[in-house]
């Protein structure tokens, strides 16, 4: 559950980088917003491992 709720505060602070590259065209922030999201990509899948194992353990 810890890796969920770091995805969780990941996504919640990537938000601001999202609003300022497509409300304000801010090239930096869509920088950021793609490394964020190139983290949630990693996480998701540490994840998804640690329930398929989970899951196959029963």
């Amino acid at each position: 559950m810890d890796k969920f709720n770091q995805l969780k505060a990941l996504i919640e602070g990537a938000e601001k980088d999202a609003e300022a590259f497509f409300n304000k065209n801010n090239k930096a922030a869509g920088t950021r917003l793609r490394n964020a999201l190139q983290e949630t990509k990693a996480l998701s899948q540490e994840i998804r491992n640690d329930v398929t194992a989970k899951k196959n353990a029963k």
